[in-house]
């Protein structure tokens, strides 16, 4: 099976009240459209995972980011190809989130985590997150 190596941010804010915010995106094209996931992508030859992150937020979003530690390398099996996905911490440094390649997004609060159609390797992080945001 065809092993297809990504990273992901976990982007995240607080609001003016302290309350941290998680950045989602929703798949606008592929097999998985419609889905929901945290955004980056492949990791090119030549490439470290932190540099790949950077270029592909900048790339899907217009967006500039610092990332932050890896939370946790996801290792997914999916019907065609097993994924091997590097999740890491990330901040806004300037940009404005445009979506180029997505079809919405939205800013969730830990409780709101649960509300959305997560894709299901992306799913697999959602209580490491929680746990980092009590």
């Amino acid at each position: 099976m065809k092993t297809i190596r990504v990273v992901a941010a976990i982007i995240k804010t607080t609001t003016e009240n302290g309350t941290p915010l998680i950045f989602a995106t929703q798949r606008g094209y592929g097999d998985f459209k419609g889905g929901w996931e945290f955004p980056g992508g492949k990791i090119e030859a030549g490439e470290t995972p932190q540099e790949a992150l950077i270029r592909e937020i900048r790339e899907e979003l217009e967006t500039e980011i610092i990332v932050g530690e890896l939370i946790d390398t996801i290792e997914y099996d999916y019907p065609t190809f097993h994924l091997s996905m590097d999740c890491f911490w990330a901040e806004i440094v300037s940009g404005d989130l445009v979506l180029k390649e997505h079809e919405a997004a939205k800013w969730l609060t830990r409780e709101e985590l649960d509300s959305v159609e997560w894709l299901p390797a992306d799913i697999t992080l959602i209580e490491k997150i929680k746990c980092a945001l009590e």
